[in-house]
């Protein structure tokens, strides 16, 4: 007999993890304990030395759906325990270490099965849930995970759940947002528009405001969405505006209310055969739809008859009979305009299931817009007083709930690339799920983030901790978001940095914060340039250390030399980099309008060519805005005012979009670019047919290179003013950029030997030229390093920045030591 102490360390706390444990011992026969540490799950196992190998074993083989286990360490225990004295759940203790927090998780099938079970006692339960499901990240106060420190240390248990939730064999044994009717939260409605007034006595959402209650609310919300109006819905990281997706008036007053003209809404479908009937669903999707997580996957939508055709055979016939439910059962235009995708996500809280499903009353539509409720450029509102200040001038009805949110958690977004989940929005379900680092480190860092899209990380002990996303910066409620969210994560981590990282760019509303928190907590604050942070993120999620060829294309990042950056080649590593090549620059003339309206740089880069009189000619022909705006553009050229020099890939789409008359203008971020794309690949499912591109690739100098992406866009102007197929073109497109990337990556391995490539940017959301790129590289022999669970638009950054200030500050004591 042997007394061995293991410790497990990851998702382990709030997902059974010591009940689970506590039934592989009685199994295996073993003695001892197992104790929530708060950084990791203890166990003191007594028993043979194989005995307990095989229990090991067990642990990581048949660990609860909903943990992560990161690692396992076995030891001799400093205790010895008598071998008949049982093995019992000892009480959590807190111990410094390693921090694991669960993101949140949504209702797993066996809660679903007892929602809508007559016979069971959590019936219609709108926050039924157990130690495989619900919230975790979003009501949590600090660590280790235990009741008392969730919002849930509001609503005492009732015998009934108290028995539960001390019975080893229950599956709510310690789960701590366990309750039922009798003793959970309750949901509510708040009607009608807000006074100033009412806003600011609102008070906490404890206190009880007027409106329905419970089963009543529920009733009244359905009828509204089902009546053609709008709802505010509070779910687990904050509130969702929601609509009938099959009404195309209802989806229009959205689109008004919330002054979103063209950007795609999400939708929540009833259940996978809706996804089926709407939407061309693949095999490797469907785990990931129906999974923990749920989170928003863009999937091709259906389109034409002959999709139909494979559709499931009842559906089919439903359809053909009844003329009302296929008009009722189809997703309206504008819910996601000229767009071939759809963001699909499955419902994943049981008030979800309740909206679509409750019994004996009236149906509802099975597809629901689910947009993130916010003002735009706002953060997801998290609570009433928010709820009733931004969001009740939007809807007819708000349905909220007592459950306090105390961290913002919007929708994940997710593309699939080459059949793997491609991150788009990384928030809800997955963090604050950390990224493993190649090797530990003793420093702790924070990394502020982007911007656009920010979401910030913090990482400690070999681990980055990517936040929910948090929103774009320009808006101060964003701002003040992020303040909390960093102070309410740093403490639930137990991390205190040694360092702040934030941008270069020293207009952003982030890079003031990064240095307002470094003056609060007396730390040293460091600047990361926007792209190298790209390349490093890329990096470290890859676990990769040494020196890459970066290729970062994206929209805008501040260039230390003044100037904008945005297509660029970096060769370095986390400490450092050396910019050696880019996209032929190009003078940005208008400033914030022009990167609104491609129409704009793509005037200014033909001006610029050939003069103002001949861009005249061609942009009035290829309807580059007009007169008046011409030559706005060409004094601001002439006389230096209002232009910057720029490398921008984001601009560049914008420019050729413009250029091929396929959108001059975008009402939000990459709208012009992926109308772009979607018009290549259409092109490319029909096959090519045009003469390829036959212009010089790359210009040479000493110092860097410089794609030839001016002269493509002067071809593409010369072959669109011929008449030729537009969507052609904009394959013709990106198949020459793509072919130049590959090219220059290949000139600078005879430069530098290097050959390791990191694809990183917004731009690389495009997965045509992703995959031209990705192809090209790996048909020269590069091995490609390409983003998965961290975003590898601005959302990623903070990843990057994170993992430059430890290598900064590793490298500052290695220096000392010398």
């Amino acid at each position: 007999m042997v007394c061995r102490l293991i410790r497990i360390y990851g998702i382990v706390q709030g997902v059974g993890f010591r009940p689970f444990v506590s039934r592989l011992a009685d199994r295996y026969g073993i003695s001892g304990s197992v104790c929530n540490k708060g950084s990791y799950v203890e166990i003191i196992a007594r028993a043979d030395e194989s005995v307990i190998g095989d229990f090991v074993h067990a642990i990581e083989a048949e660990a609860p759906e909903r943990s992560a286990i990161v690692k396992v360490k076995v030891m001799d225990s400093p205790v010895d325990i008598s071998i008949d004295s049982g093995f019992k759940i000892a009480l959590s203790k807190h111990e410094d270490g390693q921090i694991f927090v669960s993101p949140d998780i949504a209702t797993c099938p066996d809660c679903a099965r007892e929602l809508f079970d007559k016979n069971n006692r959590r019936y219609l339960h709108p926050f039924i849930n157990c130690t495989q499901c619900g919230p975790r990240l979003t009501i949590l106060d600090s660590m280790p995970y235990d009741r008392v420190k969730t919002s849930m240390a509001g609503f005492p248990m009732c015998e009934a759940c108290s028995v539960e939730y001390t019975d080893m064999d229950s599956r709510r044994y310690h789960a701590q947002p366990v309750c039922c009717n009798d003793c959970g939260p309750e949901l509510y409605t708040l009607v009608g528009r807000a006074s100033e007034s009412d806003v600011q006595g609102m008070g906490t959402d404890s206190e009880r405001p007027e409106g329905a209650y419970g089963a009543a609310a529920l009733l009244e919300t359905r009828a509204v969405i089902r009546n053609g109006g709008i709802a505010a819905i509070k779910g687990i990281g904050g509130f969702h505006l929601c609509c009938d997706a099959a009404n195309e008036a209802a989806v229009q007053r959205l689109r008004q209310l919330k002054a979103r003209p063209m950007k795609p809404f999400a939708v929540m479908m009833r259940d996978l055969e809706v996804v089926g009937r709407e939407c061309r669903l693949e095999p490797e999707m469907e785990p990931l739809l129906t999974g923990p997580q749920k989170p928003i996957i863009l999937i091709p939508r259906r389109h034409d008859s002959a999709e139909s055709a494979e559709l499931d055979s009842n559906i089919q016939e439903e359809i053909k009979t009844n003329s009302q439910i296929r008009h009722r059962l189809r997703i309206a235009a504008s819910v996601a305009p000229d767009n071939p995708n759809l963001g699909v996500m499955l419902p994943y809280t049981p008030v979800h299931m309740l909206l679509f499903d409750y019994p004996d009353d009236e149906p509802i539509s099975d597809v629901l817009v689910m947009t993130s409720g916010n003002p735009s450029g706002a953060p997801i509102c998290m609570n009433d007083e928010e709820a009733l200040k931004y969001l009740s001038p939007m809807c007819d009805i708000i349905l909220s709930n007592s459950r306090d949110i105390r961290i913002r958690a919007d929708d994940t977004v997710m593309a699939f690339y080459r059949s793997k989940p491609y991150m788009i929005r990384r928030s809800r379900g997955y963090s604050p799920l950390p990224i493993v680092a190649k090797r530990e480190s003793s420093y702790a860092v924070l990394g502020i983030g982007g911007e656009l899209k920010n979401a910030f990380c913090l990482g400690d002990k070999g681990l980055f901790y990517p936040s929910p996303y948090i929103g774009d910066m320009a808006d101060m409620r964003s701002v003040r978001a992020l303040e909390a969210a960093t102070t309410r994560m740093e403490r639930l981590l137990e991390i205190h940095p040694d360092i702040i990282v934030g941008d270069m760019h020293p207009g952003y509303n982030t890079s003031e914060m990064a240095r307002v928190i470094a003056e609060r907590e007396g730390v040293p604050v460091m600047e990361v340039q926007h792209h190298h942070a790209h390349m490093v993120s890329c990096m470290a999620e890859n676990e990769y250390e040494g020196t890459a060829l970066g290729v970062t294309f994206d929209g805008t990042g501040y260039g230390p030399d003044g100037t904008i950056w945005g297509g660029e080649f970096l060769l370095g590593d986390e400490s450092g980099y050396e910019r050696v090549g880019s996209i032929a620059p190009f003078i940005h003339a208008g400033g914030d309008i022009a990167s609104r309206e491609g129409w704009r740089i793509a005037y200014s880069m033909i001006s610029t060519a050939l003069g103002s009189e001949a861009a005249n000619r061609i942009g009035e022909t290829l309807g580059l805005g007009d007169e008046k705006g011409r030559q706005s553009i060409d004094f601001m050229l002439g006389n230096n005012i209002n232009t910057v020099k720029s490398t921008s890939a984001g601009r560049l789409f914008d420019a050729v979009s413009a250029v091929l008359g396929i959108k001059s203008a975008s009402t939000f971020e990459g709208e012009a670019s992926m109308a772009l794309q979607f018009a290549a690949e259409r092109a490319e499912a029909q096959g090519i047919s045009l003469a390829p591109y036959e212009g010089r690739l790359m210009n040479i100098d000493e110092e860097q290179f410089e794609l030839c992406t001016d002269t493509l866009l002067m071809e593409l102007a010369a072959r669109s003013l011929a008449d030729q197929d537009t969507d052609q073109l904009a394959y013709l497109f990106h198949k020459a950029l793509a072919d130049m990337i590959v090219i220059a990556c290949c000139y600078q391995r005879t430069r530098c030997e290097v050959n390791v490539v990191a694809l990183s940017g917004g731009v690389f959301q495009n997965l045509l030229l992703l995959r031209l790129v990705d192809d090209g590289l790996e048909r020269e022999g590069f091995k490609v390093l390409k983003h998965g669970v961290v975003p590898t638009n601005d959302g990623g950054i903070a990843l990057g920045q994170a993992a430059a200030g430890i290598a900064a500050l590793r490298d500052e004591e290695q220096n000392k030591e010398q």
